[in-house]
């Protein structure tokens, strides 16, 4: 053989090696994207479409305070009948009876009592009284400055005390820092709070969260696994979640099965008579 034909057929060789391995790959390709990349439609629960509210919050921690605080600084010697402490007084209601004047309540609140720390002398001899209307508090907070553009005066707002997390109590945005607070960044708000029953004591914790941005839209449940132009399974409230066949190959019929399991070898040998006079009925 001359050299230029074993080049030849050296050449062809390869080429349909190449083409053969080019086909395999595609093949077998095609054979896993059939198998595994039919994945059924997600099943999304029909449910009738309802209106709701939506917002965006800001979350953060304050302390509570009563609406009005009145304070009097009396010296223990003076005091000519015992204070009845944690009582209400209306406005106008004796609250101390000294040597020289009477104290009465400027508005209704609760007689509180307030001692010195610093100083054990003083504390022994003299003692405030505070007269604090907590029917309504305040709660000052702090957002980062990011949420300045955002917050408003009357915003709503979320209420928890940390004694009583389970309820949620409800307030508003009553007044907002006229400029931002160099030193962290945040702004300052006052939150107002109802609490005609005193369910919350002044000094209290308070987890504040404020909601902006509210808008009443339509809202529809499992939203997640629905993708733009893609098919789903709708199942109604309630129905049992039937298990996936996804990747699991159909049953074949048996009887099927073993009756066209030899069918080659008929073909290789033409029809019988018999399917030759079904063919001709």
């Amino acid at each position: 053989m001359k050299r230029s034909t074993k080049v030849t057929t050296i050449i062809v060789i390869f080429f349909i090696i190449i083409a053969g391995v080019i086909i395999a790959r595609t093949m077998i390709g095609n054979h896993f994207k059939k198998k595994f990349s039919k994945r059924p439609p997600p099943g999304i629960i029909v449910k009738t479409v309802e209106e709701r509210k939506f917002q965006n919050i800001v979350e953060t921690f304050g302390t509570a305070v009563p609406i009005k605080v009145q304070s009097y600084n009396i010296e223990k010697y003076e005091i000519l009948e015992e204070i009845e402490y944690n009582t209400k007084v209306k406005a106008g209601d004796i609250v101390a009876k000294l040597k020289n004047r009477i104290i009465r309540a400027p508005f209704d609140g609760v007689i509180g009592k307030r001692n010195f720390s610093d100083d054990i002398n003083v504390s022994e001899s003299s003692v405030i009284i505070d007269i604090e209307d907590a029917s309504f508090l305040f709660i000052d907070v702090d957002v980062p400055e990011v949420f300045a553009p955002f917050v408003k005066k009357g915003l709503s707002v979320d209420v928890r005390f940390s004694g009583n997390k389970e309820k949620i109590y409800k307030g508003i945005v009553d007044s907002i820092a006229s400029k931002i607070d160099v030193s962290n960044r945040s702004l300052r708000l006052r939150v107002k709070l109802q609490n005609s029953n005193s369910e919350i004591l002044p000094g209290a914790l308070m987890e504040v969260t404020i909601k902006y941005n509210e808008r009443d839209s339509l809202g529809i449940e499992g939203l997640k696994k629905v993708r733009p132009n893609g098919k789903i399974k709708p199942i109604k409230a309630g129905a049992k979640k039937s298990k996936s066949d996804w990747g699991k190959k159909p049953k074949s019929d048996n009887k099927q099965a073993k009756k066209g399991k030899f069918d080659w070898i008929k073909n290789l040998f033409g029809k019988s008579e018999t399917e030759k006079k079904e063919d001709k009925k």
